[in-house]
């Protein structure tokens, strides 16, 4: 098969997935990672995708779902600037609400060395990552297994949240936009965090810069409910009078 066929490919899947990774391309194509890397280096220099170091997603469609693995390897760098100004809000004898955001995760690993935090989750992956910290009593959520993002949902996994009450409750988003407020792809990921921060006095929402001015399909909150918000460098003028106008602190990894 032509490169030029191969990366025609590519896009056709990832039209109709919204992400893939280089091991599986590897495999249907029966040809090196290399390879594929290259041809997504290609294909986003031509605005067709967005490659990451595991894969690659597309940002056409308020509904599209960017796979676990995929969002893993996104936006590392800032993810993990994040996580460390958060873990700094977290006090020993809090009770968390995480949800299941690659963004969480990376918080989720900053809590070690915390003493009687209790975390309450519905990410498969956050529950294993903490489940090694002593000092750190985890509460999972149940539900159905969504494969895509490794989390508990549905009426098992909501019904669940009303039985607890947290300190805090860091979550992300697809997007974040001024006038629709935060949006996630997926209506039940939406509706999990949305309980969570319900049942939260604090809620902080955690995001990297490629999350501003874009709105996904399912409403999560208004700004409103947001006490925090937490991102990886500085925002434009227009967001700082936002959140300043509405109540809601801004905080910036970069230090400013």
């Amino acid at each position: 098969m032509l490169a030029i066929q191969r990366r025609r490919r590519i896009v056709e899947e990832l039209r109709a997935t919204g992400s893939v990774t280089v091991a599986s391309l590897s495999d249907v194509f029966q040809v090196s990672e290399e390879t594929i890397r290259r041809d997504l280096i290609k294909l986003e220099s031509d605005g067709l995708l967005v490659k990451t170091y595991g894969g690659a997603y597309i940002k056409e469609g308020m509904h599209r779902e960017v796979s676990f693995p995929v969002r893993s390897s996104a936006q590392v760098a800032e993810k993990e600037r994040i996580a460390r100004r958060c873990a700094e809000m977290v006090s020993d004898g809090d009770t968390l609400f995480l949800d299941g955001s690659t963004t969480a995760l990376h918080l989720a690993q900053h809590l070690n060395g915390k003493r009687n935090l209790v975390v309450i989750t519905h990410a498969l992956q956050i529950a294993l990552a903490l489940a090694e910290f002593a000092g750190i009593e985890v509460i999972t959520l149940g539900g159905r297994i969504r494969r895509s993002s490794l989390t508990g949902l549905g009426p098992h996994a909501e019904a669940a949240v009303s039985q607890y009450y947290a300190d805090l409750v860091f979550f992300s988003c697809e997007g974040l936009h001024r006038e629709h407020g935060i949006t996630d792809s997926n209506e039940s990921e939406a509706e999990m965090r949305r309980r969570m921060i319900e049942r939260s006095r604090e809620a902080v929402l955690i995001v990297d810069a490629t999350k501003f001015d874009r709105t996904s399909f399912s409403l999560i909150t208004g700004f409103a409910a947001v006490t925090r918000v937490v991102t990886d460098s500085t925002v434009s003028e227009e967001w700082n009078r936002f959140f300043s106008d509405s109540g809601t602190e801004l905080v910036c990894s970069d230090g400013t």
